[in-house]
């Protein structure tokens, strides 16, 4: 057992007030998280520019270099944690402890963070759009195009609210860094493992360590992060999104509620696309907001939930350590149940059944030695009415919901991803021109395959920075 302590600009900080880290099946005692509070956050914000400034003695290709040496450093190296130090296998063993995830997804998780890292530089291009890098370090400058053009930063520090559910949504703060924007964290209480390892990469490969504080504690702390950091992420509930929406500070990040569009053209070959489907639902433990909660088709459904539900039945609790394992262990007493409930609740509409029944026996819930999981579930819902032909849940759940295609754009409501099977260019073109969704797939594209040098629920740089005028010389007579 070691002792995590909290990072204040780099230095590690002892708190009168520690957690035990627990093995969520034996009860061992793996660590002790030092706790913050929302004070001293409020306090740090104070000073919060000299992690911006520390950051700007190095020019931004200087951190996409040091980025690179980072992600290695991340996948391959023993690096500290706290007072102790793990490997790679050791730190995924702990992170599967605490949250449940098996060590193989974990892995899959580190490989997902390190490849950002690696090609940051392809990322910062990608966000700016080739902004020359010394526009957003100086403040202004030229662009190609001969165009006088600046950049002001929104904030010295990116502070962000991060969640335990999915190891991978840390690639989304990654890119602060090389822009000379420092990082303010509270780490989640099952899954600070990553924050604090990439920390630690950082500051082995270079990065000054005045540049980056993690706060673990309670909420105050991430309210002490939201009410005065200049830019805030928060991952959380669709209340989280309502409550911080139309916040220009808060950049919210909820249940993504991705889709699946079959359409009228192509419906009639679903069975060509049902890996795609069915990959789009379970990959990673169907545990985020990239993966497919909703899959809607004007006919067929009742096969194509049929064929889906039988496929996932093959995905059963697995132990942590066996590398096929997908389905993440529930590492909270009651909260399997309490899903489990929940959908049965939204069985009771008349619109909706639970297709994948007859493949558990009716019981929704797996046991596999003292842990309990959910197993895979799709509903078939004969309308977009139906309370789960839009649900989303935290394991490979999806509703296959009967819809006319000309209604499907308004049933589907807010999508963080959509993949839509269609080859019919005026359908594609209404897809394009739909305001409620983010991140559009034309064609065979998983909702889970992500290309990076896309934006994610928004450009990260628009965010921390704002485009405004700037002239050192008059303008051309006129």
């Amino acid at each position: 057992m070691f002792d995590v302590p909290i990072l204040r600009f780099g230095k590690p900080y002892d708190s009168m007030e520690k957690v035990d880290i627990n093995h969520f099946e034996t009860g061992e005692t793996l660590a002790r998280l030092h706790q913050a509070t929302g004070a001293m956050v409020k306090m740090d914000l104070r000073k919060a520019q000299q992690s911006r400034e520390a950051l700007r003695q190095f020019s931004i290709d200087d951190l996409i270099e040091k980025c690179k040496k980072a992600a290695d450093l991340y996948l391959n190296a023993e690096l500290p944690c706290g007072t102790g130090k793990l490997t790679p296998e050791q730190f995924c063993n702990m992170q599967s402890a605490t949250t449940g995830i098996p060590i193989s997804l974990c892995a899959f998780n580190m490989r997902k963070n390190a490849y950002v890292l690696s090609h940051m530089g392809e990322v910062i291009d990608a966000l700016t759009r080739g902004l020359p890098h010394e526009i957003l370090s100086k403040g202004y400058g030229m662009e190609s195009r001969g165009v006088m053009v600046s950049y002001q930063a929104t904030t010295p520090i990116l502070g962000a609210v991060l969640p335990s559910n999915s190891p991978g949504v840390h690639t989304l703060w990654l890119p602060a860094i090389p822009m000379q924007i420092g990082l303010m964290l509270k780490p989640g209480s099952q899954e600070f493992w990553t924050p604090y390892r990439i920390t630690e990469a950082f500051f082995a490969a270079g990065i000054p360590r005045e540049a980056i504080s993690l706060y673990p504690g309670g909420h105050d702390v991430g309210g002490g992060l939201l009410s005065d950091a200049h830019r805030c992420m928060i991952f959380g509930s669709q209340q989280t999104v309502q409550q911080h929406a139309g916040n220009p500070r808060v950049s919210v990040h909820g249940p993504g509620f991705s889709k699946i569009i079959l359409g009228d053209d192509l419906v009639d070959h679903w069975e060509d696309y049902l890996d795609t489907m069915v990959d789009s639902v379970a990959a990673n433990g169907g545990r985020g907001c990239i993966n497919c909660s909703s899959i809607y088709a004007s006919r067929h459904t009742k096969e194509i939930a049929q064929a889906i539900a039988k496929k996932m039945s093959e995905i059963v609790p697995l132990p942590a350590t066996d590398p096929k394992a997908i389905l993440a262990a529930s590492t909270t007493a009651g909260v399997a149940e309490s899903v489990s409930n929940q959908i049965d609740e939204g069985l009771k509409d008349g619109y909706s059944t639970d297709v994948s029944a007859a493949f558990h026996g009716g019981n929704r819930i797996g046991k596999l030695g003292k842990s309990e999981y959910l197993l895979p579930t799709v509903i078939h819902c004969s309308s977009p009415e139906a309370k789960l032909a839009n649900a989303e849940y935290m394991f490979p759940f999806t509703s296959v919901v009967e819809c006319p295609q000309n209604q499907t754009i308004k049933a589907i409501g807010p999508t963080l991803v959509c993949t839509a099977i269609t080859e019919d260019p005026k359908f594609s073109q209404q897809l394009l021109d739909a305001y409620n969704i983010d991140r559009l797939n034309i064609g065979r594209v998983k909702t889970v395959q992500l290309n990076w040098l896309q934006p994610h629920e928004g450009n990260l740089v628009e965010f921390l920075f704002r485009n405004r005028a700037f002239q050192n010389s008059p303008p051309p007579a006129h």
